[in-house]
C-alpha cells in the first residue's frame, strides 16, 4: 500500500547509484519510482540484507517475484525489470521481523546477479525517465488524472487524499505509476506498467486498466443503488404496514387477515422456494393483501398461496446408504424377487457415488399376487423415504395427473402434486399402480399426461395446470406396475425400465407361505406357533389343490381360512396346539378346488395339451378337434381371436398339403367337416402360440393316433412347417409344472429364455427343442392301434 509520494529530484541528482546492488524479492507487491511504500521483511536473508544496507548508503534494488508461492526465490524466479529504493526507516519488531519505508528512485534493469549468498546483490543498469513537452503526452496525462479523480470518488478502498496528491503531481510518468500502484488490477499488470519505460506506451496501458476499473466500480455502484432501493421499499411497506395495524388496534378494528398474510409470508421464506416461485408467490400474497374477505377470489387466491408454501420445495429425506442394511431390508419382506433387489441395490450404489444423480423410472410387470405393489413399500423402507401410492386403474381424465386451471371452481392440483405435498420431501417413492389399466376417452388421455412425468430428463420442471409454476420431479423415485405390458402405449413403455416379475413355483409358494404368510395371518387372527402351525405337506397340498394361481394371494386367504377355524376352536376353550397336516387340509378348505384332468382329458384321440400365458400368469389349455361327414368346412369355437384361428387353418393346410405323408385318404377333407374347439370358452383366446399344438390335435384326430398325456407344447406355425418362438416361457413352464406335466416341446429358438426358469424345476422336467411340426407329431403321439408307451420324449 502506498502512503505517501515525493517528489524531490535533489534526492536522485544527492544520491549515487551504483552499479551493483543488493536485491530484494518482494511477493505480491511492486515498488514504483518515487513512490514510498511500507514494506514488513521477514526472511532470514533479507533481514541480513536490510542489516547490512542500513549500515551502508541504504540503496536497495527491488525485484518482484513471479510466484509469490516460493518462500526462497531463485535468479528464474524473478523479473528483470525493478525499481532502485533508499530506506528511510526501519524499525525491529520482537518477533525478529523488520518494518521498513522505501521510496523509490528509479527503474533499473537486471544485467546478471554476482552474489546468491547470504543475500542476493546484481549488477544493474537505472533508468532515469526524461520528461519532454509533447502534446500527445499532456493530453493522456489530463484524461488519465480526471479519470483517476472519478475513480477515487466511486472506489471505496481509495481514500480522498489520492485525489488531491495526483492533482499536484506534474510529471505524467509519476502519474501513471500512482495511479497502476493504487488501483485494483494484478501483480502481473502492474509489473507491466513498470517495465513499460516508453512513456507513451505507459500512459496507454494505465488508462486501459482505469477504464476497466472504472466501468467494474460504476456497475457495482449501479447493483448496490438498486439494492439500497429494494430495502428502503420494503422498509418503507413495513412500516406503514405496522402503522396500518397500530391505527386500526386504536380503533378496535384488528384485521385478522393481516395475521393471516404474515403467516403466510413466514411459510414462504421457510419453503425456500426457487426464485421464480418465489416472485409468483409475493405477488399472489400482495394481492390477497388488497383483496376483502367477503370476495369470491379471496378464498380461491388464499387456497393457491396454501398449496405454494406447504409444498416440500427444498425439503427431502435422507436416503440410506448403506448397501448390507438396504439387502437386509429386502430380504426381510420380500421371498426372492432377486432381479429386483440386484437393481434397487445398483441404484443405492450409484446413488451413493453421485449424490445429484436423477431418480430411475422402473416398471414391475408381472401377474396378480406376486408382491409388486409390496415391494414398493420395502423399498421405500430400505431407502428411508416417503412412500406414495397412486392407484391408475380406470383413470380417464387428463386432469388426475395434470390437475385443474384454476378458472373452475373446487380445482386442485393433480394426484401427482397432491401425493408430493402429502409425502412432505421432494424425493418420495411414488408409486404408480395399474399403469396398464389407464382409461382414455373426451376427457383427454391420462397415459400422455405421464409421458412428461416419467421422464427424468424433462421432470425437473413439471408444470402443473394449477400450480402454473415448474416443480422439479427428478429426485422422485417413480415405480409403476402392471399386469401387462401389452397395453401400455409404446412412448410411455420406452420411458421406463421394465422388471418382470414371473410367478412363484411350488416351492417357492411354499418358503413364502412359512416365512411371510402364516407369521402375518396368525397375528392378525390373534394366534401364535404355540396354538396353530402347518406341516410342509399339507402346505403343498393348499398350493396344488386349492390354489391355481401365479401369485400368493389365494394361497393367504385359505390360510387365513384355516387360521379362522383355529381361532374359532381356540376362542371355545381349545388349549393345545392345532397342526395341519396333509389329510387335515380338506377338514378346514373343504373338497379339492383343482386337480390334474390331463390323464383324462387326453385319453382319447384328437385331444392335446398347450401351454398360454395369461395376464394372471401362464396356464394349460385343450385344444379339441373332431370330424364328420360334410362338405369340408373347418369350425373354430371357444371364443378365439383372429390370430389364433387363422394358426387353426395354417395347421389345417399343412396337413392337407402332407396327407400322404400322414396315410391319410386323399377325398378325406372333401368328404368331412372338422371342428376345433378350446374348452373355456367364456374366455378370450388369441394369440399364435397354439399352433404346434393345434396341429398335434389334428393329426391325433385324423390318424387315431392319443396324444401322451405328459406332454404339452407351445409354439407358432407356418405354412411350411416350420416352429416359430412364443413368448412367456417361464410362465408357462411354471402353469405345465403346476399341473403335473413332466414334459415340454418348445420351439428351438426359445432354448435361451429357459435361463429364466429355476433350476429345480429345470431338473426335474425334459425338454425338447423342435425347430419343425413332424419332430414334435413324432414324439407326442402312442402309436397306432393303442396306448403304449413306446414313444419317448427325447431332451
Amino acid at each position: 500500500m502506498v502512503i505517501g509520494f515525493k517528489n524531490d529530484k535533489s534526492v536522485k541528482e544527492k544520491l549515487f547509484i551504483p552499479a551493483e546492488l543488493p536485491v530484494l524479492p518482494l511477493r505480491g507487491t511492486v515498488a514504483y519510482p518515487d513512490l514510498i511504500v511500507p514494506l514488513v521483511v521477514g526472511r532470514e536473508k533479507s533481514i541480513k540484507l536490510i542489516d547490512e544496507a542500513m549500515g551502508k548508503d541504504r540503496l536497495i534494488g527491488i525485484l518482484t517475484q513471479k510466484n509469490p508461492d516460493i518462500e526462497e526465490p531463485d535468479i528464474e524466479d524473478l523479473y528483470t525489470i525493478g525499481t532502485v529504493a533508499t530506506i528511510m526507516k526501519m524499525v525491529k519488531m520482537v518477533d525478529g521481523s523488520q518494518r521498513i519505508v522505501v521510496q523509490g528512485i528509479c527503474r533499473f534493469k537486471l544485467i546478471e546477479f554476482t552474489q546468491k549468498d547470504p543475500h542476493l546483490r546484481a549488477r544493474v543498469l537505472p533508468i532515469f525517465e526524461e520528461y519532454q513537452k509533447d502534446m500527445e503526452v499532456d493530453a493522456m496525462y489530463i484524461n488519465l488524472r480526471n479519470l483517476y479523480k472519478k475513480a477515487v470518488e466511486i472506489a471505496p478502498y481509495l481514500s480522498a487524499e489520492l485525489a488531491q496528491i495526483s492533482s499536484k503531481i506534474e510529471s505524467p510518468g509519476n502519474l501513471g505509476d500512482l495511479v497502476a500502484s493504487t488501483i485494483n488490477i494484478s501483480v502481473a499488470e502492474r509489473q507491466d506498467i513498470l517495465e513499460k519505460i516508453d512513456l507513451k506506451e505507459r500512459l496507454k496501458k494505465v488508462t486501459i486498466l482505469l477504464n476497466r476499473e472504472l466501468e467494474t466500480l460504476e456497475l457495482s455502484s449501479k447493483i448496490q443503488s438498486h439494492i439500497k432501493e429494494g430495502i428502503d421499499k420494503t422498509q418503507r411497506e413495513y412500516y406503514l404496514r405496522e402503522q396500518l395495524k397500530a391505527i386500526q388496534k386504536e380503533l378496535g378494528e384488528v384485521d385478522e387477515r393481516f395475521t393471516e398474510i404474515d403467516e403466510l409470508r413466514k411459510k414462504m421464506m421457510e419453503a425456500k422456494m426457487p426464485p421464480e416461485v418465489q416472485k409468483v408467490t409475493e405477488k399472489e400474497l400482495d394481492r390477497l393483501s388488497k383483496m376483502s374477505t367477503m370476495s369470491a377470489e379471496y378464498t380461491v387466491a388464499r387456497t393457491y398461496i396454501d398449496w405454494l408454501v406447504e409444498l416440500p420445495w427444498s425439503y427431502a429425506t435422507e436416503d440410506n446408504l448403506v448397501i448390507q442394511d438396504a439387502r437386509n431390508i429386502l430380504n426381510e419382506d420380500h421371498y426372492d424377487l432377486e432381479k429386483v433387489k440386484k437393481r434397487i441395490l445398483e441404484y443405492l450404489a450409484v446413488r451413493k457415488l453421485k449424490t445429484d444423480m436423477k431418480g430411475p423410472i422402473l416398471c414391475f410387470v408381472g401377474p396378480p399376487g406376486v408382491g409388486k405393489t409390496s415391494l414398493g413399500k420395502s423399498i421405500a423402507r430400505a431407502l428411508g423415504r416417503k412412500f406414495m401410492r397412486m392407484s391408475l386403474g380406470g383413470i380417464r381424465d387428463e386432469a388426475e395427473i395434470r390437475g385443474h386451471r384454476r378458472t373452475y371452481v373446487g380445482a386442485l392440483p393433480g394426484r401427482i402434486i397432491q401425493g408430493i405435498k402429502k409425502a412432505g420431501s421432494n424425493n418420495p417413492i411414488f408409486m404408480l399402480d395399474e399403469v396398464d389399466k389407464i382409461g382414455m376417452d373426451f376427457r383427454g388421455d391420462p397415459s400422455s399426461a405421464l409421458l412428461e412425468v416419467l421422464d427424468p430428463e424433462q421432470n425437473f420442471s413439471f408444470s402443473d395446470h394449477y400450480l402454473e409454476v415448474p416443480f422439479d420431479l427428478s429426485k422422485v423415485m417413480f415405480i409403476a406396475t402392471a399386469n401387462q405390458l401389452d397395453p401400455i402405449p409404446p412412448a410411455l413403455k420406452d420411458r421406463m425400465e421394465v422388471l418382470e416379475l414371473p410367478g412363484y413355483t411350488e416351492e417357492e409358494k411354499v418358503m413364502i407361505a412359512k416365512d411371510f404368510l402364516i407369521p402375518k395371518q396368525l397375528e392378525e387372527h390373534g394366534l401364535s406357533q404355540e396354538l396353530l402351525g402347518f406341516d410342509d405337506e399339507a402346505l403343498k397340498v393348499i398350493v396344488r389343490s386349492y390354489t391355481r394361481e401365479a401369485g400368493v394371494r389365494n394361497l393367504e386367504r385359505e390360510i387365513a381360512t384355516v387360521c379362522r377355524a383355529v381361532a374359532r376352536e381356540v376362542a371355545e376353550g381349545k388349549t393345545e396346539k392345532t397342526v395341519v397336516v396333509e389329510d387335515d387340509v380338506h377338514k378346514f378348505l373343504g373338497p379339492i378346488k383343482h386337480y390334474s384332468e390331463v390323464a383324462e382329458r387326453t385319453k382319447y384321440s384328437g385331444v392335446a395339451t398347450g401351454l398360454a400365458w395369461t395376464p394372471t400368469g401362464g396356464d394349460i389349455i385343450f385344444i379339441e378337434a373332431t370330424k364328420m361327414k360334410g362338405k369340408g368346412s373347418l369350425s373354430l369355437t371357444g371364443q378365439l381371436g383372429d390370430v389364433m384361428k387363422e394358426s387353426a387353418q395354417a395347421a389345417l393346410s399343412y396337413i392337407r398339403s402332407k396327407a400322404s405323408d400322414f396315410q391319410i385318404q386323399e377325398d378325406f377333407f372333401e368328404k368331412h367337416d372338422i371342428h376345433i374347439h378350446v374348452p373355456a370358452g367364456a374366455i378370450p383366446k388369441d394369440g399364435p402360440s397354439a399352433g404346434i399344438t393345434m396341429m398335434v390335435a389334428l393329426v391325433s384326430l385324423l390318424t387315431d393316433r392319443p396324444v401322451r398325456n405328459d406332454v404339452a407344447m407351445t409354439g407358432e406355425i407356418t405354412l411350411r412347417g416350420l416352429v416359430l418362438p412364443v413368448g412367456g416361457i417361464k410362465e408357462k413352464v411354471l402353469a405345465a409344472r403346476r399341473a403335473g406335466i413332466k414334459n415340454i416341446i418348445l420351439p428351438k429358438m426359445n432354448e435361451k429364455d429357459l435361463e429364466e426358469v429355476p433350476e429345480t424345476i429345470k431338473e426335474s422336467m425334459k425338454f425338447r427343442f423342435i425347430e419343425k411340426v413332424d419332430e414334435a407329431i413324432g414324439s407326442c403321439l402312442y402309436q397306432q392301434g393303442g396306448a403304449d408307451d413306446s414313444c419317448v420324449l427325447k431332451e
